[in-house]
């Protein structure tokens, strides 16, 4: 995940300018490219729990995070919530409707203050067939993106929650570059959600990992303190609920 600067004293189309160069779609593009798309970025600030946008809103551009962090989610008329990705900054979200030129397939809402760069989609596709090392970067990250969500819809489709949990945890802990220690990026209601079971459930099987010395739980932060055992949940060992 990349890290963005924070506020500084720069002026907001300097600071645009820092934020894409962070960027990895725009990575490797000249200074004369990145300004530009600086000139088309729109900066959108989001409280946290604001919606960004809706299912079915029309694909009129997309958003890269600058900074916070935003869930996409699918939403049943029952109330129920699959959240299907949790980005940070540096991701962009959206683009696949944008490119496709369809409404958005789900709702995204923030998940904490956040700062999005929102590029209108006729602007973005004028500027992008001038840049094939863009249009290459680009699918460099939506292949990514593929990849993660097929994993994602393989362990809803064939794993037990427990496994779900422990696949988690190692994600945490490869993007954190951690095994010893992780911290939770989203609150725990939200992690029941897109491991596609309830908190409560959650709950215990966070207490039963504890107890068989798997995890230590403090918070949000948690020790792998066996993580060879974590990786042998994951690959289908089982947990008595």
């Amino acid at each position: 995940m990349v890290t963005i600067l924070g506020p500084t004293a720069l002026p907001v189309m300097d600071r645009t300018g820092l934020i894409l160069k962070k960027i990895p779609c725009f990575s490797g593009l000249e200074d004369s490219d990145l300004q530009d798309f600086k000139r088309i970025a729109v900066r959108r600030p989001f409280e946290k729990g604001e919606m960004i946008f809706l299912e079915g809103d029309p694909g009129n551009g997309f958003y890269v995070i600058a900074e916070g962090m935003i869930k996409v989610f699918k939403a049943s008329f029952g109330g129920k919530e699959q959240i299907l990705h949790v980005l940070g900054p540096g991701e962009p979200f959206g683009e696949v409707a944008v490119f496709a030129g369809q409404a958005f397939p789900a709702n995204a809402m923030a998940l904490a203050k956040s700062s999005l760069l929102f590029f209108p989609r006729e602007a973005f596709v004028e500027r992008i067939t001038k840049n094939p090392s863009l249009a290459m970067n680009m699918l460099a990250v939506l292949s990514m993106r593929l990849k993660q969500f097929t994993n994602q819809i393989e362990s809803l489709a064939l794993k037990e929650v427990p496994a779900r949990l422990a696949g988690y945890l190692l994600y945490l802990s490869e993007e954190q570059q951690n095994k010893e220690r992780v911290k939770l990026n989203i609150s725990k209601g939200s992690l029941a959600s897109f491991l596609g079971t309830i908190p409560e459930t959650l709950s215990r099987i966070f207490a039963k990992m504890s107890d068989q010395g798997l995890i230590e739980v403090s918070g949000k932060e948690i020790r792998l303190v066996k993580y060879e055992g974590i990786e042998e949940l994951f690959q289908g060992g089982k947990i008595e609920l």
